[in-house]
C-alpha cells in the first residue's frame, strides 16, 4: 500500500482496507496521532517501523540508536579528525538519538559538540534542501567529518561537496548509515556507512507475527535491528594528519592498496628518506606502512564479502592480499571469523 493511501484516506481507511483484503498483519509507518489499537481491535496484528517516535501499544521495529552514534563517532574519531558535525532530522527518533548518541561519545573523549544541522521532517522525506546544506558546509571549519542520520541525507552531502569543489574525504569525510548498497556505491564517491542487520530484523518480525497469528502470544516486545558494522568506502577513506607528506603518501596507499607497494615506491614521492618516512609515518598513524597497508586491503576485503559474491580466493587477489593460502587463517585472526562465516553473518551468501 502507497502512502498516499493512508494520507487520503485516514488510518480508518487503512483499516477498512485490510479488513477488506481480509489481512493478517500489517508493518507501517503510522504517524504520532494515528490510534493504532484499532488494528488489534479488528483482528489485525499491527507492527510500527520507527517514523516520528515508538509507539506503546504495538511492537516497533527500532534499534540502539544512540549506540550507532557512538560508534560513529568512535569511527571518525580514529580518523584523526578534531572537527565533527552531523546533518539529520531533529523530529524523527531515529535521527535524534543517533545525534544524541554522537554528541555524548564526541564530549566523553574530550572534543567539542559537533555543528549541527538537524532539520524539521517534511511531509515528502526525499525532498531535502541542497541549498541551506552548500550553505552550511560552507560555514564549517576544515578538515571535518560528517556523520548524517540515514544514507540519503550523506548522498546530499555528497552531492552539495561536488558543488563547492570540497575534497571528500580530505577536507569532508562523510559516514551514513543503513549501507544501501545501490546508494553507497552509486555516489561519487563510494559512501562508508553504518550497516545494520535488517533482514535478520525481518526474520524476527516474520516470527512475531507467526506467533501471533497462531495464539503464542497476544503482545510483544520492540523487534530490534542489531549493529553489524561499519562498512568503509572512499567517502572516509584516510587517516587525517597535519603532516602534508603523510597526507599524500596515505591518500595514495589507499587508491593503490591492491598494487604492489614496497617503500622504494613511496619514497619516490616526498623528500624524505627511507628511516625518515618510516618514523614520521609511525609517529602519526601509531603504525607501520606494511601494517597500515594490510589493515585496508583486509577492510576493503570485509566490505566485498558484504556486497558481493565473489569467491574468497578472488577477493584476495583483488585486494592484493596474494597468499591465497593462508588468507582465511589470517583473516580470521584479525577478524575473529573466517571469510565465510564472516559474510554469512552480514546476510550475503556464497554462491
Amino acid at each position: 500500500m502507497p502512502a498516499s493511501f493512508r494520507v487520503e484516506n485516514g488510518l480508518k481507511g487503512v483499516v477498512e482496507w485490510a479488513k477488506l483484503w481480509k489481512a493478517d498483519a500489517i508493518i507501517g509507518q503510522f504517524d504520532v496521532s494515528d490510534d493504532v489499537g484499532m488494528f488489534a481491535q479488528n483482528g489485525v496484528v499491527a507492527v510500527a517501523l520507527d517514523f516520528i517516535k515508538r509507539f506503546e501499544n504495538v511492537p516497533n521495529i527500532t534499534a540502539d540508536y544512540v549506540y550507532q552514534g557512538r560508534q560513529a563517532a568512535d569511527f571518525l574519531i580514529g580518523k584523526g579528525f578534531r572537527n565533527f558535525a552531523f546533518y539529520g532530522y531533529k523530529s524523527a527518533v531515529w535521527s535524534s538519538e543517533r545525534m544524541q548518541g554522537f554528541i555524548d561519545q564526541l564530549i566523553s573523549h574530550g572534543h567539542r559538540p559537533p555543528h549541527l544541522l538537524a532539520q524539521n521532517m517534511e511531509t515528502n522525506i526525499w525532498c531535502l534542501d541542497i541549498d541551506t546544506v552548500v550553505e552550511w558546509l560552507s560555514s564549517l571549519p576544515k578538515p571535518i567529518a560528517i556523520f548524517a542520520c540515514d544514507d540519503t541525507h550523506a548522498n546530499v552531502v555528497l552531492e552539495a561537496c561536488r558543488l563547492l569543489k570540497l575534497k571528500v574525504p580530505s577536507e569532508i569525510a562523510v559516514l551514513g548509515v543503513d549501507n544501501d548498497e545501490i546508494t553507497c556505491n552509486l555516489t561519487d564517491p563510494q559512501l562508508s556507512s553504518i550497516s545494520l542487520d535488517i533482514r535478520g530484523a525481518g526474520y524476527n518480525t516474520a516470527r512475531y507475527i507467526d506467533s501471533v497469528l497462531h495464539g503464542e502470544k497476544s503482545s510483544g516486545n520492540d523487534i530490534i535491528v542489531d549493529f553489524l558494522d561499519i562498512v568503509e568506502r572512499q567517502s572516509t577513506n584516510i587517516l587525517m594528519t597535519e603532516n602534508r607528506h603523510i597526507l599524500k603518501i596515505l591518500s595514495f596507499l589507499h587508491q593503490h592498496y591492491a598494487e604492489n607497494l614496497p617503500v622504494s615506491r613511496l619514497i619516490e614521492m616526498v623528500p624524505m628518506s627511507r628511516r625518515l618516512l618510516e618514523n614520521t609515518f609511525k609517529e602519526e598513524t601509531g603504525t607501520t606502512i606494511h601494517q597500515y597497508i594490510m589493515e585496508i586491503r583486509f577492510e576493503r576485503m570485509k566490505q566485498m564479502l558484504v556486497s558481493t559474491d565473489i569467491p574468497v580466493a578472488d577477493l584476495a587477489i583483488a585486494t592484493g592480499l596474494s597468499d591465497v593460502k593462508n588468507v582465511a587463517r589470517i583473516f580470521r585472526k584479525r577478524v575473529g571469523v573466517t571469510p565465510l562465516e564472516y559474510r554469512q553473518h552480514h546476510g550475503i551468501r556464497h554462491k
